[in-house]
């Protein structure tokens, strides 16, 4: 398996009081294809994965594996604290037709080495031998910050299925060195969405973010700029999407994300605490930046 373009790291759709709504998911993979994403990378990060139960885990995943029907690849965020539960996870995800899986360490009692790790990873290929595994190194979340470089090297020797790692970590140069290594047998994938420029220039071929979500477009003109060799019109649309991020982290991050959801006419829904839903006056205040910068001109389809 390989990947080009941007993986929408997609919301997980809630009704009002908290409960996950099923019945959401296939109309936003209808919006997901229609922003022009090349694959849903579920229960992650931006999913709120570590916020649901395993068992809405299984029912979101299959909502999206069922609702893409094939038209694009879903990678599904099986790691939990517990490697037991993301075997769990894991062995579901090949039973209702995944077409990859991803997985976090353990970041209560987290991997001290990368032997560690790498045992983590097996166990979890092991009960999906026909799936693509990834690796999803997010260490400002996980706590977890071993040589991804040794991961990549170790994983790719010993861990079967391993396909690569989905890098959220601005660190060019590890970047590289990883994509070096890899070949054209395993790949690095970009998640730093505001830097996607600079993952670029490291060699990424295809990135996964929350905010492809509601303005691949940005991304695609970053990454046609960039192929053709004119980093003036790149550098000015990667800086869209940076002030764009800019107002979503400063208005409370994912929940400022998940909100954009709502304004662009894709409503997921609220998160679950310990996050917090904007207010309806938050959320026009946040109409408001936006649209002071351009969103809704520059950055929808």
């Amino acid at each position: 398996m390989r990947t080009e373009g941007l993986v929408a790291a997609a919301f997980t759709p809630m009704r009002p009081n908290g409960d996950v709504d099923l019945d959401a998911v296939p109309p936003l993979v209808e919006h997901l294809i229609r922003e022009g994403v090349t694959g849903i990378f579920c229960n992650g990060t931006t999913g709120e994965g570590e916020l649901l139960t395993p068992e809405e885990r299984k029912a979101t995943t299959a909502a999206f594996v069922s609702s893409a029907s094939g038209r694009l690849p879903v990678f599904v965020q099986v790691g939990a604290n517990s490697v037991r539960v993301a075997m769990e996870l894991a062995t579901h995800a090949a039973e209702i037709g995944a077409d990859a899986i991803a997985t976090t360490p353990p970041s209560y009692f987290r991997p001290a080495t990368v032997p560690d790790l790498l045992e983590c990873l097996k166990q979890v290929a092991a009960v999906a031998p026909d799936l693509p595994l990834y690796y999803y190194h997010l260490p400002v979340f996980t706590g977890v910050r071993l040589d991804m470089a040794e991961v990549m090297r170790g994983a790719g020797e010993t861990v079967p299925g391993f396909a690569g790692i989905k890098f959220s970590e601005v660190a060019p140069k590890t970047f590289a060195a990883c994509t070096e290594i890899g070949g054209d047998r395993h790949e690095v994938m970009w998640g730093s969405d505001e830097t996607l420029l600079t993952g670029l220039g490291a060699g990424a071929n295809a990135a996964i973010g929350s905010t492809y979500c509601f303005a691949a477009r940005v991304y695609r003109e970053v990454m046609a700029a960039h192929a053709a060799g004119d980093l003036e019109t790149a550098k000015l649309w990667q800086d869209r999407a940076a002030r764009m991020v800019e107002i979503q982290g400063r208005r409370g991050g994912l929940s400022a994300l998940k909100a954009t959801m709502q304004l662009v006419g894709a409503d997921c829904g609220p998160v679950r605490l310990p996050l917090r839903t904007p207010s309806p006056a938050a959320i026009e205040e946040l109409r408001g930046e936006l649209e002071g910068i351009g969103f809704f001109d520059w950055a929808r389809p």
